[in-house]
């Protein structure tokens, strides 16, 4: 059960369930928990900046980021971000939505592993790459209250997740040479993941 944090809700209705069962059914606990902080950073993120943003879309899309980075979504043509777009378009499409708003949970899941979007440019797409990167590598860590940051840990652990995330890249990374995960694993992007100060 998905539950607010420092003051930061989560949305309610069928879509986020949907998102957040088939997360929780398909990634394990620590890949779940990461997907769930990455929705909460961003959110946290747009109200500090008092940007508007569309909850229900940043959540979904939040929560089925990384799903094709397991083995039963795992794409061995597609960058994962492309796969799970794909996955996005249809589990939307289940739930009714419009093909551009199933069209913008793919785009924001494929730009989260682009270069940044400029709030202004696209508000969601850029909370989401906001609320990855502060819990994978750290960056933008400091623009987040350690109150806040604290209450996200304790309420969703990190159980491991650095170490277990950097497998999962080093994985694509093999399989996809060409692929945005191959290039930050050709950097130094392993060792900045493992000394988040998250944890």
């Amino acid at each position: 059960m998905l539950i607010e944090v420092a003051g930061v809700p989560v949305p309610g209705g069928r879509a986020a369930e949907a998102a957040r069962m088939v997360c929780e059914e398909y990634a394990d606990k620590a890949l779940y928990h990461h997907s769930v902080r990455s929705y909460f950073f961003g959110a946290a993120w747009a109200e500090t900046q008092g940007l508007d943003f569309d909850r229900e879309l940043l959540f979904v899309s939040a929560l089925l980021h990384d799903l094709a980075l397991v083995p039963p979504f795992d794409s061995h043509t597609l960058p994962f971000e492309e796969a799970g777009g794909h996955l996005a378009r249809v589990l939307t499409a289940g739930l009714g939505w419009p093909t551009r708003r199933r069209d913008r949970a793919a785009e924001l899941i494929v730009l989260h592993m682009r270069e940044d979007v400029a709030p202004e440019v696209d508000v969601e797409s850029r909370l989401l790459q906001v609320g990855t990167s502060a819990d994978v590598s750290g960056a933008g860590l400091e623009t987040f209250d350690p109150s806040f940051r604290d209450a996200l840990v304790a309420a969703y652990p990190r159980l491991g997740f650095a170490r277990s995330f950097v497998r999962l890249f080093q994985d694509q990374a093999a399989r996809k040479p060409g692929c945005a995960a191959a290039e930050l694993v050709a950097g130094a992007w392993a060792e900045r993941t493992a000394s988040n100060p998250l944890g």
